[in-house]
């Protein structure tokens, strides 16, 4: 059975596109998880949603259990890599991987970067040897889906360089080793109705001809 892990950073719920009120990253996610389960009937779809569920920001315990061989981990530092195994674990199991998040002051929503900080750990997801990083997470497809309020973040666009979330995600995952990483976005979420709508429309086309193929 395909799984398909879904993590939502949005700090808003998922939009009411009759009244035009909500997460358009989360709208977006959906279009691609409705996509995913076309194309695979009866995947099981594991949701992590950090706004919901918010992940702590890593600690100091956190970080000392990183770093502390398996047989000299004392009980509290055990503890305290539990929520690190455990997102790694989901990251590990799934065959495909959604990830939503609205650009907020030109990077990721803290909510992704706690998520990302306990998904990054030496010896379990990448290793450095010989002064070379390399990732430990055999590749799947993950789908980006990214919200931007203004309009011009894509290629070429003249707020391009302000971008600093889709190529900073796609980095990190490849670093890990995820490197069949599709960015999938919606721009112009403050726009005027019409602007709005033609921008979601031609979303969620690109998000068709990409989960066609």
């Amino acid at each position: 059975m395909t799984r398909i892990l879904r993590i939502d950073a949005s700090s808003r719920p998922a939009i009411d596109l009759a009244g035009g009120e909500g997460s358009y990253s989360r709208a977006l996610a959906d279009r691609i998880v409705s996509e995913l389960e076309a194309k695979y009937p009866g995947a099981d779809v594991v949701h992590r949603d950090l706004a919901v569920d918010p992940i702590p920001h890593i600690a100091e315990a956190t970080i000392k259990g990183f770093y502390t061989p398996v047989d000299a981990l004392t009980d509290d530092l055990r503890d305290a890599l539990v929520l690190s195994h455990r997102v790694i674990a989901e990251v590990k199991a799934a065959d495909a991987i959604v990830i939503s998040a609205p650009i907020y002051n030109f990077s990721i929503p803290s909510a992704l970067k706690a998520w990302i900080d306990h998904v990054l750990r030496i010896g379990h997801t990448f290793a450095y040897e010989d002064g070379q990083f390399q990732g430990l997470v055999e590749d799947r497809p993950v789908y980006l889906a990214l919200s931007y309020g203004a309009g011009g973040y894509g290629d070429g666009g003249p707020l391009q360089s302000y971008d600093q979330m889709k190529p900073y995600l796609t980095m990190i995952l490849n670093f890990i080793g995820l490197t069949s990483v599709t960015a999938l976005s919606i721009e112009a979420t403050t726009a005027d109705a019409a602007t709005i709508a033609a921008e979601r429309e031609k979303a969620f086309a690109a998000t068709r001809a990409a989960l066609a193929a």
